[in-house]
């Protein structure tokens, strides 16, 4: 479902660690919501629990949880960290994105 590069994983478990996160047993927690510039924008934060409504997904040993809303917009998504020149961030890599802002944070269908 999402897949993790490796240097988004590397970082990853370096902020649940800084966070007071368990990578082996805490999740990242990825969701979609109105807003931003392309009418959707993704939302990325550390979780200790999940509910009955989420789908769990792991890849490259990091866990991710879902919202059941979210999963048909991040099917196939890769999480990428950059840290060029550009800015340094966590890149949804969506192909069911038809537009994106210049940011790549907000994107459309």
């Amino acid at each position: 479902m999402i897949k993790v590069s490796e240097t988004a994983k590397k970082r990853i478990a370096l902020l649940m660690s800084d966070e007071g996160y368990n990578a082996t047993t805490d999740f990242v927690r990825v969701g979609v919501k109105s807003g931003g510039c392309s009418g959707l924008s993704y939302e990325l934060k550390f979780d200790k629990s999940q509910t009955e409504t989420d789908r769990l997904f792991e890849d490259n040993d990091i866990r991710i949880v879902v919202d059941k809303k979210s999963v048909l917009y991040l099917a196939g998504t890769i999480l990428e960290y950059s840290g060029g020149l550009n800015g340094k961030g966590f890149v949804f890599n969506n192909p069911n994105a038809q537009r994106t802002c210049g940011c790549g944070e907000s994107f459309s269908l």
